[in-house]
């Protein structure tokens, strides 16, 4: 298997002063850094993503940035739909204000991302740090209220947050109450979608798949009842093969598969209408260069590669959710790839937005593990700008 990597860049560099000077004192950064990293975000990426799909362009900067007009019909992500996982950003909003003029704590957070032009975000949590308006914790509904506040201030929409489902099943009282909680806080928030960042299940075997499906479908049907559309976000391991057959190990489990991948299993048993996935892109590609062959029932090898735009395809609103989250080439590390700022890698996003339609139905957060720095602290606004830029930057192929 090749991964077949072909950038190209393209960009402009900002004036010294204007408006290009005030966003690089708010950031933090020398004039030198600031204008090699907006060189950077105005920069397009062309590759060819893994097993030959067709090549991706990444772009330059948007015009608009989210306040004027798209052009026409061929702009992939509408500027109301472009939104980002504060999980990118936790370290701004985990920042003592009172050590730094740099943006802190949810409020000022969510100001600058306003600036960049975002205007939807996806939790990860409810905390902030302790100095910052509103204390440390926000999970509650006085808590809620104030973020309610603060995002209808900035003109964002909450979308989703990676927050609590219970773990145990059936369920206990004390995490039933908790969960309504959640829901209450969700719909204050103005959400749609409440979820969380781990699968249903980490085993490979069916019947614990079949546990998790009724756990979910059960959790489904209470978030349904509040309005709420209850969403679980996967990363490559809920992409491989299902255990479902061929000779049982020692503890009577099966050993080898059917070619069914554990998360189309869990579709296909779950209720269309109480449960729903969140998309990691990144995630799914990598999957695609791990998982591309299984051992069948009969003993034979296989080759099934994995098409994460044929998923969502075939699934259609199942996925009201992305991640958008973008990597380089990396054959060494065991995933295929390492994550770098969206729109500066290979990942092959105007195919897979063109492929999965729906513009106006879909929600593409930008989402970045390794933004923050111990080192530098203003580098993850800044990345969270490059990807704002080039996830408003996508157009379709004329």
């Amino acid at each position: 298997m090749t991964l077949f990597p072909d950038p190209s860049r393209t960009g402009t560099t900002p004036a010294a002063d204007g408006p290009g000077e005030a966003l690089r004192r708010t950031l933090g950064v020398g004039r030198r850094r600031f204008l090699t990293t907006c060189t950077a975000v105005a920069a397009g990426a062309v590759a060819a993503p893994v097993f030959g799909a067709g090549p991706a362009l990444a772009g330059g900067r948007n015009e608009d940035h989210g306040h004027g007009h798209d052009r026409g019909g061929d702009v992939l992500v509408p500027a109301d739909r472009r939104g980002i996982i504060l999980y990118t950003v936790r370290d701004a909003t985990g920042r003592d204000p009172l050590s730094t003029d740099l943006p802190s704590g949810f409020r000022e957070v969510f100001k600058q991302l306003s600036r960049f032009g975002y205007r939807q975000v996806e939790f990860a949590g409810y905390g902030q740090h302790a100095n910052a308006p509103g204390g440390a914790s926000l999970e509650s509904v006085a808590g809620a209220k104030l973020l309610r506040s603060w995002l209808d201030e900035y003109g964002l929409r909450a979308q989703g947050n990676h927050g609590f489902i219970p773990s145990s099943w059936p369920l206990t009282t004390a995490d039933l109450d908790t969960f309504k909680k959640h829901l209450e806080i969700a719909n204050i928030l103005g959400m749609d979608h409440m979820g969380t960042g781990g699968d249903p299940t980490g085993s490979s075997y069916r019947a614990d798949w079949d546990v998790a499906a009724d756990k979910w479908n059960a959790l489904g049907a209470i978030a349904r009842r509040e309005g709420i559309k209850l969403y679980t976000h996967n990363h490559d391991a809920a992409y491989g093969f299902l255990l479902d057959g061929g000779p049982l190990d020692a503890q009577g489990r099966p050993t080898r598969s059917s070619g069914i991948r554990k998360l189309e299993y869990f579709l296909k048993i779950t209720d269309p209408k109480s449960v729903w996935l969140e998309m990691d892109i990144f995630w799914a590609h990598v999957a695609q260069y791990k998982f591309h062959t299984y051992t069948a029932h009969d003993g034979s090898t296989r080759e099934n590669v994995f098409d994460p735009a044929g998923l969502v395809e075939r699934n259609d609103k199942r996925y009201p959710l992305f991640h958008a989250k973008d990597g380089t080439v990396n054959t060494t590390n065991g995933q295929g790839y390492d994550m770098v700022p969206f729109g500066t890698g290979v990942i092959d996003y105007r195919t897979f937005f063109t492929r999965v339609g729906h513009r106006n139905y879909h929600n593409p957060m930008v989402e970045q593990d390794n933004a923050p720095s111990s080192t530098d602290p203003g580098q993850s606004l800044r990345h969270a700008k490059t990807g704002y830029d080039n996830l408003a930057a996508l157009r379709k192929r004329r």
